[in-house]
């Protein structure tokens, strides 16, 4: 097919502008961050977790003389607003090699192992005290008939020590003092 005048032609796009400058905050070093954060596998697609919004960010520039956080947002991305991190375009600074940062994550990772090693990782019971073992005992053998039969025991003595509650002392009024009011008390309004 031939190509006419009349036919439409596609617009040229505008390129996408890229910042030269840097961020103002002073460079990332390698060497500050936990070796977990950092991800030097594949050193020309190296990636490691932003400082300040907690997010696996990709580095820029690895064949340039400064390298630099890719630009990203703080945000979650379809939630919240698309907002500039403070970290985009923040120098990095290679004061660490890639065989070192694998001996460095090598040593994390024995580290946490050795620190798992050292806590406990069953629970083991409370020893119980003779009586406590007579009790817990007691009470698993118990049965439904077993139990009427205590209460009905106890019974006479609940019934007395009530007897004895309810029963008014001699000296009930107090000998050295006014003696107590028995009426009730209703405040009066003065009249108008």
């Amino acid at each position: 097919m031939a190509i006419t005048a009349a036919m439409p032609t596609a617009k040229e796009r505008p390129h996408r502008a890229r910042r030269k400058r840097a961020s103002t905050l002073p460079a990332l070093k390698l060497s500050q961050l936990p070796p977990s954060n950092i991800d030097l596998r594949n050193p020309l697609k190296a990636v490691l977790v932003c400082t300040d919004c907690k997010t696996w960010v990709l580095i820029t520039g690895i064949y340039s003389k400064v390298q630099k956080l890719v630009p990203h947002h703080s945000g979650k991305a379809g939630v919240a607003a698309a907002l500039h991190c403070r970290n985009s375009n923040r120098r990095i600074e290679w004061d660490m090699t890639i065989p070192e940062w694998h001996q460095a994550l090598a040593d994390a990772k024995a580290a946490r192992a050795e620190a798992s090693s050292r806590q406990a990782t069953t629970v083991l019971p409370k020893a119980f005290s003779p009586q406590t073992d007579w009790t817990l005992r007691a009470r698993a053998e118990r049965t439904p008939a077993r139990r009427l039969a205590d209460w009905d025991a106890v019974l006479p003595r609940v019934a007395v020590a009530d007897q004895s509650r309810r029963a008014v002392p001699a000296g009930h009024a107090p000998a050295q003092c006014p003696s107590v009011p028995t009426d009730t008390l209703r405040p009066q309004r003065p009249a108008r």
